[in-house]
């Protein structure tokens, strides 16, 4: 076991070694578990709640196993095609839609639940405009799948299993219903690179038997102010790994209206503060970490390095690094329990900037950025010669100064300065992906 291991990963390797899991996996071609066995090792809604590939216990990854419920209080393990993988890049605009005039208890400045993001995209037309019909609110909640049966793909040789689902449980974030389609739609307050087909497949199913109309799958990410919305159908009704990715659309609710001057003004009036080096970050996405901010913004109480894991799409040296690069700004406080137990909360600073209108925050994200000498004189950079910095030019900065950072392989230096340059990246796209 490694320091890096959670507490999913320590469970589930006991289980495995006990049950003889891979080996019953190679004999069978899979391995049914009660919720009831797992809860002697750990809680069973803490080890099979895995909505992200990321987030599988390494055991899993190692072996490339996933884990699929099948009624309530019983999975299956094997080599099952689970998870969707959704597009890196997208080509299509930003369009701004209005919370209703009369509304005063949503604020665009505090959309961090999947929740509020659902009331919100119903409001404002988002989910009309991505249905092309009227809409109402209709189905909210935990429910019962019932019963049927359904192939998944193996991995491993490329065959199809079928599982059967008596009575499992699923949840749906938000059912909206027109004339002619039912949307079941699946929300998540973050960027995510995937997610696990069966959070919309069995509401899928369970709907498609019960209305004539159709049911239209969609996955929604709110990150950064953006609410993307993927679009699905399954060809094949029995087959989950059917599901196709339709179309996608964009909005947002608050316009930010960010100028590249106003970027230059913060970089000329931002004075530089020390850094501290045994902390300089290695997290590449800038938009993660203001999704991190949301969730612990939300949070009634300090989190722990599992609670984040668990319900945020990153492995445990993922949330180490975003933690930490989150605590570099000063936006985020290690605040140990009396057990010493190391939590997080939100700094004061942190607090205060999160709960801004979406253009102030964005613009005082920014200056806790350039406060620091590499990334301030990194953007300097960018104005003098009106191009971006090479990961070269970086490292030379690294050097110059006398920031413990400048030590280190050549490797690490590169990965700091990989940090940088897709930090600033996201300080120059906001006049850009801000409508």
């Amino acid at each position: 076991m490694t320091a890096n291991q959670s507490k999913n990963d320590k469970a589930w390797e006991i289980i495995f070694e006990e049950e003889q899991i891979l080996a019953r996996i190679a004999q069978d071609g899979f391995f049914q578990i009660s919720s009831t066995r797992i809860n002697q090792q750990r809680e069973a809604r803490l080890m099979t709640k895995f909505d992200h590939a990321v987030q599988l216990p390494q055991i899993f990854k190692d072996n490339n196993l996933t884990i699929q419920p099948t009624s309530r209080g019983n999975y299956i393990i094997g080599s099952f095609e689970s998870y969707f993988q959704l597009p890196k890049k997208s080509t299509e605009e930003v369009a701004y839609r209005e919370l209703p005039a009369n509304i005063e208890t949503l604020e665009p400045s505090n959309i961090y639940s999947e929740s509020s993001a659902i009331i919100c995209a119903f409001l404002s037309g988002m989910i009309d405009d991505v249905l092309g019909e009227t809409t109402n609110f209709t189905i909210l909640g935990r429910m019962s799948t019932g019963t049927f049966k359904y192939y998944i793909q193996n991995t491993q040789n490329g065959t199809r299993q079928i599982i059967d689902v008596n009575k499992s449980q699923c949840e749906i974030d938000g059912g909206f219903e027109g004339d002619s389609q039912l949307a079941i739609v699946e929300a998540k307050a973050e960027t995510v690179n995937d997610f696990i087909i069966r959070q919309l497949y069995y509401p899928y199913r369970l709907w498609s038997s019960k209305i004539s109309k159709e049911v239209i799958p969609i996955f929604l990410t709110i990150s950064n102010d953006i609410f993307t919305f993927y679009k699905f159908r399954f060809t094949d009704l029995q087959v989950y790994n059917s599901i196709e990715l339709v179309s996608e659309y964009k909005y947002c609710i608050s316009k930010s209206e960010i100028e590249i001057s106003d970027i230059r003004d913060i970089l000329e009036t931002t004075n530089i503060v020390p850094d501290r080096s045994e902390t300089f970050p290695q997290a590449n996405s800038f938009p993660r970490i203001i999704d991190l901010l949301g969730r612990l913004y939300n949070a009634e109480e300090p989190l722990n390095t599992d609670d984040i894991t668990l319900n945020y799409a990153f492995d445990v040296r993922q949330t180490n690094y975003y933690v930490s690069a989150a605590n570099y700004l000063e936006l985020v406080n290690r605040v140990k329990t009396k057990e010493n137990e190391v939590t997080y909360i939100l700094s004061e600073l942190g607090q205060t900037i999160i709960s801004q209108h979406p253009r102030k925050r964005s613009l005082e994200l920014v200056r806790c950025i350039l406060r620091h000498r590499i990334f301030n004189l990194s953007l300097k950079i960018f104005f003098d010669k009106a191009q971006r910095p090479t990961k070269e030019e970086i490292v030379a900065i690294m050097k110059n100064g006398t920031e413990k950072i400048s030590e280190g392989s050549q490797s690490t230096q590169m990965r700091r300065a990989s940090t940088v340059e897709r930090w600033l990246e996201w300080i120059l796209e906001l006049p850009m992906t801000t409508p």
